[in-house]
C-alpha cells in the first residue's frame, strides 16, 4: 500500500512538470500550472494535519519537495514583456515593478518548504504546524501580488 502512494506522488509531481512545460514557460497557463502544482502539494499536507489521510512521511516530504522546487522555479515565469500574457491573469502588475521582492518572497516559501523537511515533522499537528509557515508565506506574497478577480 505505501509503494502505492509513494509512485502515485510521483506521477502526481511528474504530471505536474510536464504540463508547466507543455503549457510554455512565462505564460498564464504555466503560472496557473504551478500555482496548482502548489495548491495540490499543499492540499496533501492539509489533509494529513485535518487527520482525512495517516501520516505518511514519505507522502509529506513529496508534498514539501514539490512546494520547494515550484517556488524556486515560479518567478521565471514572469519575464519581462509578459505582463498581459491573459486577461484572466491575477498577477499585480507590481509583480514586473518589485521582482527583487517577488522573487525573495518565492525563495523564502522554498526555504520554508526545505527547512521542513530537513526537520520533518513527526505526526499530523506537526505537519499543521508547518502548514502555518507555508501558509504565512503564500498569503504574504498573494496579498502583495494577486489581483483576486471575482
Amino acid at each position: 500500500m505505501r509503494m502505492k502512494a509513494i509512485a502515485a506522488a510521483v506521477l502526481v509531481a511528474g504530471m505536474g512538470v510536464s504540463t508547466v512545460f507543455a503549457a510554455g514557460e512565462g505564460t498564464h497557463d504555466a503560472r496557473v500550472a504551478m500555482m496548482k502544482k502548489i495548491g495540490g502539494a499543499t492540499g496533501s499536507l492539509a489533509s494529513i494535519a485535518k487527520g482525512e489521510k495517516p501520516y505518511d512521511a514519505e507522502a509529506v516530504k513529496t508534498a514539501l519537495a514539490t512546494i520547494s522546487e515550484t517556488a524556486k522555479a515560479f518567478p521565471d515565469q514572469f519575464k519581462p514583456g509578459t505582463e498581459n500574457a491573459s486577461a484572466d491573469s491575477e498577477a499585480s502588475p507590481k509583480i514586473w515593478e518589485n521582482m527583487d521582492d517577488f522573487k525573495a518572497r518565492a525563495q523564502k516559501l522554498s526555504s520554508d518548504a526545505d527547512a521542513l523537511v530537513a526537520q520533518l515533522p513527526a505526526d499530523a499537528a506537526g505537519v499543521g504546524a508547518g502548514l502555518k509557515t507555508l501558509g504565512a508565506s503564500c498569503g504574504g506574497c498573494h496579498q502583495n501580488y494577486r489581483v483576486k478577480k471575482d
